[in-house]
This record gives C-alpha cells, sequence and structure tokens, in this order.
C-alpha cells in the first residue's frame, strides 16, 4: 500500500504535510496547504495500489530477462527473441 504522504504527493506534489504513524486522523498541512479530503486520499491509494497490481507480470519478468550483457549475447548468438518470448509467455500481461 502507499504510504499517506506519498498519497498525498501524487494529488498535490506542492503540497506540505507531516504523517504521525500513517494515521488518517494525525495529518498536519503545513504553510497554507489546502486539505485534502480522508476519502479522495484512500480513493487516490486505492488507484495507486490498482495501477501497481496491474503491472505485475513487469515485475516478474525482469529477473527472467537477465542481465543486459546476457541479452546483448543471446542477440549475437540470434536466441534473443525466442528468449523474450518465452518470457513474455510465462508472465503474460
Amino acid at each position: 500500500m502507499y504510504g499517506i504522504c506519498d498519497t498525498i504527493l501524487k494529488i498535490n506534489p506542492l503540497a506540505q504535510v507531516s504523517v504521525i504513524e500513517e494515521d488518517l486522523d494525525q495529518i498536519t498541512w503545513h504553510n497554507g496547504t489546502a486539505e485534502i479530503s480522508k476519502a479522495d486520499i484512500q480513493a487516490k491509494q486505492a488507484e495507486l495500489q490498482a495501477e501497481y497490481d496491474a503491472k505485475q507480470y513487469q515485475r516478474d519478468r525482469r529477473p527472467e530477462y537477465g542481465s543486459w550483457e546476457d541479452q546483448l549475447d543471446m542477440m549475437y548468438h540470434g536466441t534473443w527473441e525466442a528468449h523474450v518470448q518465452a518470457v513474455k509467455d510465462k508472465f503474460p500481461k
């Protein structure tokens, strides 16, 4: 889950805020930053989590592709495209 401060900064990148123990009831708004409702913060957290979850396949694929050196070697030997396709088949979108 995204932290409250991170979420607030996604809504308002210029916000100046502090939060105690990730508690929505313990948010302090600084230097005239307009308050954002708890419901809006929670909705944005849910949106960010859904985006993160939807990209799980990317995080699964990354280690399977191998290092860039390994990939260059596969390109040289003509096996790179088959390798990439096998990884994509293993972890589909």
